[in-house]
């Protein structure tokens, strides 16, 4: 009669993973909408690259000040409150009016923000003997980092699909998370707690200094993970992003559902690559990185070939081992990242990695900057050349970790 119970403590994890998923499907769902938004609303490329921007500007600030705080107050009132406001932020882009669609990508980069670094930190918890006996080293950063990508994989899938050939496609396209969402609530309810306020070290100085994020400055985080971590979603965000609208000539009637795919393709490789990076990366982190910025720099590399020739054969390819280089990159940061956070800073270190992660969004809009000047495929050889640097740069430096 015990077995039961025990079963369900070693799936304690499970339903913050689920929340995790919703709200990645949340946060991504946008992307494969933009050429949607171009053609039915007139949006320029400026103001789509605002509205990425918009993400951007509520999910930094909120990973970096909820993960301390998720450190010290538990977890649980985070997550949760990052559901709500991932179902309030689809809502708002339904709307479809520009000053929605500016606050719906608001909302949704708080969502996000608040979940990723305590849902992280939390699926890292209860991924521990304590809870389940099973784990093996590095799965709490495995699950949290399949559970994210699904959702964003699935998201722009679904979103680019019914955006394409949907009624209402605007709308409907955003209908499939209110669902998904909706139904991780109940079981996040219920998720147990890992934080107990009451047994945490009152932390001194101004509210500002106990945000403060110490084990930000150890070498190993500054050396081995700080470089590479910008490549996580620059590799993945070039595919998604920039691809397919270098092809266009050549998927005209199609254009959104060839999006949609792109972005499957990327991320969808990313997901199923990720339970081979976790062995990879917890027997030897330099290994798991290395095999991550290699494939980035092919992936770069092949995204040049595609275009100089506009070609979507040279697209798909260049998708799957961006994708890879996606998959190997974050999850070999994310135990890196867990192995180093002092006590008591997993959540506030995990919320730096993944800020530091997310500067990698910025890519498309610098491409697109120095387009004007320089050719698409041009750059993207310069790009695979400077991730080819950090490959050299920040490996070879990479200090033994012990286990946390």
């Amino acid at each position: 009669m015990t077995a039961a119970p025990t079963r369900t403590r070693r799936r304690a994890w499970l339903p913050v993973a689920l929340t995790m998923f919703a709200i990645g499907w949340g946060a991504n769902q946008f992307v494969s909408l933009l050429v949607a938004y171009r053609e039915a609303s007139g949006l320029s490329v400026a103001t789509v690259d605002a509205l990425v921007g918009a993400y951007a500007l509520g999910l930094i600030p909120a990973l970096l000040v909820l993960g301390p705080i998720s450190d010290r107050r538990g977890r649980t009132p985070v997550l949760r409150v990052a559901a709500l406001v991932s179902l309030a932020a689809t809502a708002v882009l339904m709307i479809g009016d520009l000053w929605a669609l500016y606050a719906g990508r608001l909302l949704a980069g708080l969502a996000s923000g608040a979940a990723f670094a305590a849902g992280s930190a939390w699926v890292e918890e209860l991924s521990t003997s304590r809870w389940d006996p099973t784990a093996r080293e590095g799965a709490g950063a495995r699950r949290a980092a399949m559970s994210l990508t699904a959702g964003f994989c699935l998201g722009p899938v679904v979103a680019g699909l019914l955006a394409q050939w949907a009624p209402a496609p605007l709308v409907t396209a955003y209908l499939p998370h209110l669902v998904v969402v909706l139904a991780v609530l109940v079981p996040l309810w219920r998720a147990p707690e890992t934080v107990d306020p009451a047994r945490v070290s009152p932390a001194a100085g101004s509210p500002l200094a106990r945000l403060r994020v110490r084990s930000a400055a150890d070498p190993r985080f500054r050396r081995s993970v700080a470089p590479v971590a910008p490549w996580v979603f620059g590799s993945a965000t070039v595919s998604i992003a920039v691809l397919p609208g270098l092809v266009t000539s050549t998927t005209a009637g199609w254009t959104v559902a060839f999006s949609a795919l792109v972005a499957g393709s990327t991320l969808g490789t990313g997901f199923l690559v990720q339970p081979t990076a976790r062995r990879i990366a917890a027997a030897s982190p330099r290994r798991g990185v290395a095999l991550g910025l290699a494939a980035v720099v092919l992936g770069l590399g092949i995204a040049a070939g595609a275009a100089a020739t506009a070609s979507p054969w040279l697209v798909a390819p260049a998708a799957v081992v961006l994708g890879t280089g996606y998959g190997f990159t974050l999850v070999s940061g994310l135990i890196q990242t867990q192995r180093i956070a002092a006590p008591g800073e997993l959540a506030g270190l995990t919320a730096v990695y993944y800020a530091l992660t997310y500067v990698g969004f910025a890519a498309p809009v610098l491409l697109a900057l120095l387009a004007v000047l320089i050719p698409y495929w041009v750059l993207l050889l310069g790009a695979a050349a400077l991730a080819a640097l950090t490959l050299a740069v920040s490996v070879p430096r990479e200090e033994p970790l012990s286990a946390r």
